[in-house]
């Protein structure tokens, strides 16, 4: 079988091919001989798969499906035969990027099968299941509360085949919810299973938007959760005020990885603060630097400051040009310490 990496970019159709761009036409015609699998989008958590599909079975750019998996039957959506001329195109080397990126815990190879792409009775009926899955919700925060239970109902998950029902649960302590899961499932006449998640997987399941105005990363496309450490925050000049640093997991957020390498290779050219320094206009002390922009601001013993480009420093007496020399760390206060402890976890 092909693995997903192997999609091939724009899945052989042009935009006059595709049920989204042309009603009378459907992407991957043609080439269920040759990649008989396609990616597909499924699940509260966003799993992406690899799922067979019959010779035959043609798709819209990222139409919804009805597939079989491990789990049951599901909806979900296809995500890799898409024609080359439309705005939901995905090319063989972002699937490449997104299954490398993604890690194991995401990616399920050899996931299951389509069944057929989903009708407008299909997709009825889902939403009818979902609104099954917040009435299921309530009951669970309800009986919880009822048994005095430690433990927090994220979001509930209802199967579009009702094989099963997922709750996703946050708690601090081990719970013995066996009286909860009983009694839903003699409520409700399907399988309860309950996952545990911790604080940013609670955020990629029910955050929407972050403040830059655009959906959570975690929530959209990021999947492996990197750590991400105060001194990324520092270096990129971020406010270290938890509130306006932390995301909506409580943790730092994860875009200060994003440019941290590039403000490293730009760090690394401009001198430290308190670096003496020598100008066209004489020798100096740097007092602040602006790493994006590589300018400094330098004072003269005149207590004159300028800002200049890096450019405008003359080299030393060794024929170089000064650059970071980065000072021993200052011990952070304990109680400081225990708070970026908390942001980092």
């Amino acid at each position: 079988m092909i693995s997903i990496a192997e999609v091939p970019s724009g899945g052989g159709a042009t935009a006059k091919d595709c049920a989204s761009c042309n009603p009378n036409a459907k992407c991957g015609n043609g080439l269920e001989k040759v990649y008989p699998t396609c990616a597909v989008r499924y699940g509260a958590m966003n799993f992406i798969g690899e799922f067979r599909y019959a010779p035959g079975m043609l798709f819209g750019c990222g139409e919804k499906v009805v597939i079989q998996t491990d789990r049951g039957t599901e909806i979900g959506r296809q995500v890799s035969l898409t024609c080359s001329g439309c705005e939901k195109s995905v090319s063989r080397e972002d699937i490449k990027s997104y299954v490398k990126n993604s890690g194991p815990d995401f990616l399920r190879l050899h996931a299951g099968r389509i069944l057929r792409v989903a009708t407008p009775e299909d997709l009825v009926e889902n939403e009818k299941q979902q609104q099954i899955a917040r009435q299921i919700q309530t009951e669970c925060e309800e009986t919880t509360d009822r048994l005095g239970l430690d433990m927090k109902t994220v979001i509930c998950e209802y199967l579009f085949g009702g094989e099963r029902v997922v709750i996703y649960f946050m708690s601090d302590t081990r719970v013995d919810f066996r009286e909860l899961v009983r009694d839903l499932a003699h409520l409700f006449h399907t399988r309860i299973e309950m996952r545990q998640v911790q604080a940013r997987d609670e955020a990629r399941l029910v955050a929407d938007y972050e403040i830059c105005g655009r959906e959570c990363c975690c929530k959209n496309f990021l999947k492996t959760l990197r750590p991400v450490k105060m001194p990324m925050a520092k270096l990129q000049k971020a406010t270290l005020d938890p509130s306006k640093v932390s995301g909506r997991c409580g943790r730092l957020r994860c875009c200060l990885r994003y440019e941290h390498d590039s403000y490293e290779e730009l760090n690394a050219r401009l001198p430290r603060v308190g670096r003496r320094v020598r100008t066209e206009s004489g020798p100096a002390v740097v007092v602040d630097r602006q790493i994006l922009t590589q300018l400094l601001v330098v004072e003269y013993p005149d207590n004159r400051r300028l800002t200049i480009p890096i450019e405008e420093i003359l080299p030393d007496d060794a024929g170089a040009a000064p650059t970071d020399e980065r000072p021993a760390k200052p011990a952070a206060p304990r109680e400081a310490g225990r708070a970026i402890e908390a942001l980092e976890a």
